[in-house]
């Protein structure tokens, strides 16, 4: 008979509220991790502040995540946002909302958030070891049947959650290492791809590093397929590097980079940068007249330093065929609406992302059309469970991510714990279901 209830491989944020979930069912519950710290991709989120979730409604909580957000429905309704809140305002913790429901802890450190984390899964008599690997899960054709480490030693277990993350930000231990276990016990891998991850550009004023270091704020970025066709626009802010761009606004639309050059092949997109949303091209060619027509002997450059950023303001002189010295006497209509329709729709020649390890966020995964969304229980082997980034799931930064570590780590381990305590039986093998179909 085994000494443990559930075992829980991987000490980040759905691992550890898997822990939590589970040992308040009075499961006896181990944590292993292979590396010396938990919470590691915890301590470094929202800027090394931890964003730990986002308050917005449950419908818009789905709308940001656009890797299979609507999965969640059933997790993030036994557990969502606001039990997030209540649970770690329950522990202690003054948490604020800021811009677009973003919550952090008032004292600004995720440290704070980890802390007291892993003081509840250890009040809770959680038994953790770290610095020990995973080599593989055992399993018999119907269940799990427990773990071998690296060192060779054999735990042996009937309820096993893998929360491993995906292979961003491979520094904090996220390395890939359960698709392998995934795959053997017959799960479909998806393809993986970086998402929330900066882009790259091809643009001469990019390889210049003209802009470099320039950040824009609450503007509208818009990608474009290769027929002309759009595919987003995300609000917010931006930043412009010495190969291409990044900021919250950009790594929002890294997702829909990534998913159409799986689509178009790895093809440059267009993104147009609207600088000044709040204003129509009409109100922006009229509020530059103005300007001009009140000190018509000085340069253009001169007036409108104050309109735009001098850099960004110099470079659209130059791709609307503007000498930046004219003044107001001598520029046409034509020029005006260029200048204004630039400010509009600035663009930007996106060739691709940055690579998979320097993403934020993993896209694919463990496929979710294989796992049961109440109990996040492999619909393959009865035991098996997964959660956070090793699924199939992704969402946008701002919170997102880690609701859906938080939530999934949940749902897994208080399933698990039931099932292991007999208080419920949530398994239904996929072969079975299909027949009732």
């Amino acid at each position: 008979m085994s000494q443990w209830d559930v075992i829980v491989i991987g000490g980040g944020p759905a691992g550890l509220m898997a822990c939590v979930a589970a040992a308040s069912q009075k499961a006896k519950v181990l944590l292993l991790d292979k590396g010396n710290k938990l919470g590691r991709k915890l301590m470094i989120s929202g800027g090394g502040r931890c964003n730990v979730t986002n308050a917005k409604p449950l419908e818009e909580l789905i709308k940001n995540v656009p890797g299979n957000g609507k999965f969640l429905y059933s997790a993030l309704n036994s557990f969502g946002n606001q039990d997030i809140i209540a649970f770690f305002t329950g522990l202690g913790i003054r948490l604020k909302e800021e811009d677009r429901g973003r919550m952090f802890p008032v004292s600004d450190k995720a440290k704070t958030v980890v802390d007291a984390l892993i003081g509840e899964v250890r009040r809770l008599n959680v038994t953790i070891r770290t610095n020990e690997p995973v080599k593989q899960l055992l399993y018999t054709d119907a269940e799990v049947a427990g773990v071998e480490l690296a060192s060779g030693e054999i735990i042996h277990c009937h309820h096993v959650i893998v929360a491993t993350g995906g292979c961003s930000v491979p520094s904090t231990g996220s390395t890939g290492d359960a698709y392998p276990w995934a795959r053997a016990v017959g799960h479909t891998i998806t393809d993986l791809f970086p998402t929330a991850v900066p882009l790259t550009a091809c643009d001469n004023y990019i390889k210049e590093t003209r802009l470099q270091g320039l950040s824009l704020r609450s503007v509208y970025l818009t990608l474009w397929n290769p027929k002309g066709k759009k595919i987003c626009t995300e609000e917010g802010d931006m930043l412009f590097t010495h190969f291409g761009i990044s900021g919250p606004a950009t790594l929002r639309v890294s997702h829909y980079v990534s998913v159409a050059q799986r689509k178009f092949g790895p093809v440059p997109l267009l993104l147009t940068i609207d600088i000044l949303p709040e204003k129509t091209q009409d109100d922006i060619v009229q509020e530059m007249m103005n300007l001009m027509e009140r000190e018509p002997k000085k340069a253009i450059k001169n007036v409108l330093r104050a309109y735009l950023p001098e850099r960004m303001l110099q470079l659209i002189f130059e791709l609307s065929g503007i000498d930046e010295g004219i003044t107001y006497p001598h520029i046409s209509r034509t020029k005006w609406y260029e200048m204004a329709r630039l400010i509009k729709q600035f663009p930007v020649t996106i060739t691709g992302t940055l690579p998979l390890e320097q993403a934020t966020v993993t896209g694919g995964g463990v496929s979710v059309k294989e796992i049961d969304p109440k109990s996040l229980q492999s619909k393959l082997k009865r035991g098996l469970f997964f959660a956070g980034e090793v699924l199939d799931v992704h969402a946008h930064t701002g919170g997102y991510n880690i609701t859906v570590a938080f939530t999934t780590g949940h749902a897994a381990g208080l399933a698990a714990a039931r099932q292991a305590l007999g208080i419920e039986e949530s398994f239904v093998p996929l072969k079975q279901k299909n027949k009732e179909r």
